[in-house]
């Protein structure tokens, strides 16, 4: 199978599809480092996704999509006021259009004429401005022992199925300044923002793809069993997301998602 994999500079995925023997590639606007450059597109995905590819499999950047980030949404001084009059960041005053950007990458990797796909990407506006995942996933039910919420937006591709069940791995806690609350952080997400220099190598380190991941993608998306059942999938999910709408719509974080106590929803 021809298989593009959108947005991955680390080739995670791509090695594992390539050890099935997959005509596999990976796309990025940044150089690879998965050792790999011979596999390696890079620059703007848009333009090639209609080279006749039999499969997509997308990272979008979740920098301006993540609930994580929704407290640079606002003024911090304007937490207590409803949503509507809320001031933006002085520090972010341009981060509602930016998000509105990732929305637009978002619905254009989705209608891609591509007849299978797949995008991944945290909890976050994708869920409420476009529609729900199809699944939320875990590292620590594909064998590593981490704590990710993962959402999945799939096109004519299976659920994955959990390969090797195991601990959720330790968490950091701490109690937040502003509010008193006790908080917790996956203890791998903590230590990769304290490990980064860069704000740039903080996205690349938190956006890791963990290993058992993808290789449950590889394995289990392109199986011959499952190919012979397409059939089975009779509505396309088209995205219909309307730009218009974005900035009157009331939440920016995802209602139908219950990521526990990590983060807080404005």
């Amino acid at each position: 199978m021809r298989i593009l994999v959108g947005c991955e500079e680390s080739q995670v995925v791509t090695k594992e599809l390539r050890k099935l023997g997959h005509d596999a590639y990976s796309c990025d606007i940044l150089d690879c480092s998965g050792g790999k450059p011979e596999w390696h597109i890079k620059g703007d995905i848009l333009p090639i996704l209609k080279k006749d590819w039999d499969m997509l499999i997308a990272f979008p950047p979740c920098t301006y999509l993540a609930v994580s980030g929704a407290a640079w949404f606002y003024h911090p001084d304007d937490f207590d006021l409803d949503i509507k009059d809320r001031r933006p960041h002085p520090k972010h005053p341009n981060r509602k259009k930016f998000r509105k950007d990732a929305l637009k990458f978002v619905t254009d990797l989705m209608n891609a004429p591509i007849e299978r796909i797949a995008i991944e990407n945290p909890i976050g506006s994708i869920s409420t401005y476009i529609r729900k995942p199809d699944q939320i996933i875990q590292p620590w039910q594909f064998g590593d022992k981490a704590q990710k919420s993962t959402c999945l937006w799939l096109k004519n591709l299976p659920k994955l199925k959990p390969t090797n069940i195991v601990e959720k791995g330790e968490f950091f806690e701490w109690i937040d300044s502003r509010s008193g609350k006790k908080k917790r952080q996956p203890l791998w997400f903590y230590q990769a923002l304290q490990k980064a220099k860069t704000p740039e190598e903080r996205r690349t380190l938190r956006s890791k793809t963990f290993p058992g991941i993808a290789e449950a993608m590889a394995k289990q998306w392109t199986k011959g069993k499952f190919l012979k059942q397409l059939n089975l999938f009779e509505e396309e999910k088209k995205c219909t997301f309307n730009f218009n709408d974005c900035d009157n719509l009331k939440h920016d974080f995802c209602n139908d998602c219950d990521e526990g106590d990590n983060y807080e929803k404005f």
